[in-house]
């Protein structure tokens, strides 16, 4: 019988060591495994580009509205050997602007049609296996907030990046530019109001945290209303049109994408400020669930908003190199105007692309290809981004 129990004992023990071995590789490998996996660049030779378009890039003011890095387990402040943006590769891609959004929640099974908000939730996972704080595996909110932190102590850390929080901070970059420094402008955006977990007093939360650009939906409906990726295409809840009145009366930026159709139309209605779809495709160059139609479109445009061009798969039906995306831009000019177009690339937000944001003078000589004058393209490429966050930011 003693003999038994020293058995059991062994074996639990072996067991127990085992689960914490399993536990332990998890925590080192997995992590950078599946944000490697999921945020690939195409492997390409170099592309095309013309001393002409070298020479205008290097004029341009860079804008984009949409990335996702602070998702992973990385160290922004290198130049990462996986994903699609850090601070080196904005440098060396004369990006001025970048918005970084952060993710809070991702229902298992995700995709462009219909998503279940009591799916479960990848982020859930995400947040023990990248040790986040415990506060953040059951919190959408404290998620926004770690995610905030992250960066805050990168912009510290690396010393040419400014977080932007008001047109003060704006002016500042764009001064420092132009005298030749090469400083960042960085945005904290939420992709998704469920951050708020139905509570109005957590936007000033996320306000004091940074936050800047306030996106209502992602995948899943949730309190604001209905989702692009949800059950029911709804539209906005009475707490729903609480928040976009708050947001409207703040110097913040509103951004719709992923909301259902009916939202766009009730914010279209509710609202007179310009809005903006941070990261998506037309429908007139690539009819697919994840572009809202073109009437829609035009009517965010005529709010004097943004349309932020993404450069993956299904927003640009499978053309994804510099010449495609450029072809996508070129659409959306004729649908909407050069000056209500801008970049959104959805870098790291588990896309595969085929190029990172350090390649992005490709894209300038790719849209010179296409026919777009060198006013149109210093709109597209961040012209027409500055012009919303002045409106926007300067209250």
């Amino acid at each position: 019988m003693y003999r038994l129990l020293v058995w059991i004992v062994r074996g639990l023990l072996g067991l127990a060591l085992l689960a914490v071995l399993a536990v332990v590789a998890f925590w080192a490998f997995a992590p950078s495994y599946v944000g490697s996996a999921r945020n690939n660049v195409i492997e390409h030779e170099p592309y095309p580009v013309s001393e002409e378009a070298r020479a205008l890039h290097r004029s341009l003011t860079i804008g984009d509205w949409h990335a996702d890095p602070l998702l992973w387990k990385r160290d922004l402040t290198e130049r990462g050997t996986w994903g699609q943006v850090d601070f080196p590769r904005l440098i060396e891609g004369n990006v001025a602007l970048q918005v970084f959004t952060a993710v809070t929640k991702s229902p298992a099974g995700q995709n462009y049609e219909e998503n279940s908000a009591e799916a479960f939730d990848n982020i859930t996972l995400l947040a023990f296996g990248q040790r986040w704080p415990m506060r953040t595996w059951q919190s959408l909110y404290e998620r926004a907030v770690h995610q905030a932190q992250k960066l805050h102590r990168f912009a510290e850390e690396d010393g040419r990046v400014t977080i932007i929080k008001g047109a003060d901070d704006l002016e500042a970059v764009l001064r420092a530019r132009d005298n030749g420094e090469n400083r960042i402008g960085a945005i904290l955006g939420i992709e998704g109001a469920h951050a708020l977990e139905g509570e109005m007093a957590r936007l000033d939360g996320l306000v004091d945290e940074g936050y800047r650009l306030i996106g209502l939906h992602h995948f899943f409906d949730n309190e604001l209303g209905g989702s692009l990726h949800g059950l029911g295409q709804a539209g906005l809840t009475e707490f729903g049109r609480a928040v976009v009145r708050e947001v409207a009366g703040r110097p913040l930026i509103l951004d719709l994408a992923h909301s259902s159709p009916r939202v766009v139309r009730e914010v279209l209605e509710m609202t007179d400020i310009p809005l903006v779809i941070s990261h998506t495709g037309v429908s007139r160059f690539c009819q697919t669930q994840r572009n809202l139609p073109d009437d829609l479109m035009q009517a965010v445009a005529e709010t004097g908003g943004v349309i932020g061009m993404g450069y993956w798969d299904e927003v640009a039906c499978g053309r994804i190199d510099p010449a495609g995306i450029a072809a996508m831009i070129a659409a959306a000019v004729d649908l909407v105007g050069a000056e209500h177009v801008s970049l959104g690339s959805d870098f790291d937000g588990s896309v595969e692309t085929a190029f990172d944001t350090s390649e992005l003078v490709a894209l300038t000589h790719a849209l010179l290809g296409a026919g777009l004058s060198e006013d149109q393209i210093a709109a597209i490429m961040g012209g027409n981004m500055v012009r919303v966050l002045r409106d926007r930011l300067g209250g």
